[in-house]
């Protein structure tokens, strides 16, 4: 019984500890000022993506379709352009940022209806 208690004494003092390093982490980040570097920055256009990953990163294909009309075959070609490679936490971050992005655009305009959407 006395060590049960001493584990969770522990287990508490550990989640304490975790918690302030949180705070002190955010409070370092709240603190900050980003300066967005955009010297090396190039565009390129995308109306294709695609994305496939593994337990260690995210992999992100932009492309662009430029068939108009389907040939024969029923094949589409799509230019690949670029491909970004995330860790899964910055992938992440990059949902949250565009699901936020998305529901804002979607406020002032109008829900986005995507192929297949019964909604």
């Amino acid at each position: 019984m006395a060590e049960q208690k001493a584990q969770a004494v522990a287990e508490q003092k550990e989640k304490s500890e975790s918690e302030k390093a949180k705070t002190m982490s955010n409070e370092i980040l709240n603190s900050l000022t980003l300066k967005w570097d955009d010297s090396k920055m190039q565009t390129t256009y995308a109306n294709v993506v695609n994305a496939s990953s593994t337990r260690e990163e995210v992999s992100i294909f932009f492309g662009t379709n430029q068939s108009w009309n389907i040939s024969e075959d029923r094949e589409l070609a799509i230019q690949l352009s670029d491909r970004i490679v995330l860790n899964p936490y910055a992938a992440k971050r990059l949902l949250v940022l565009l699901s936020r992005i998305v529901k804002e655009y979607e406020n002032r305009f109008g829900t986005l209806k995507l192929d297949g959407d019964t909604k």
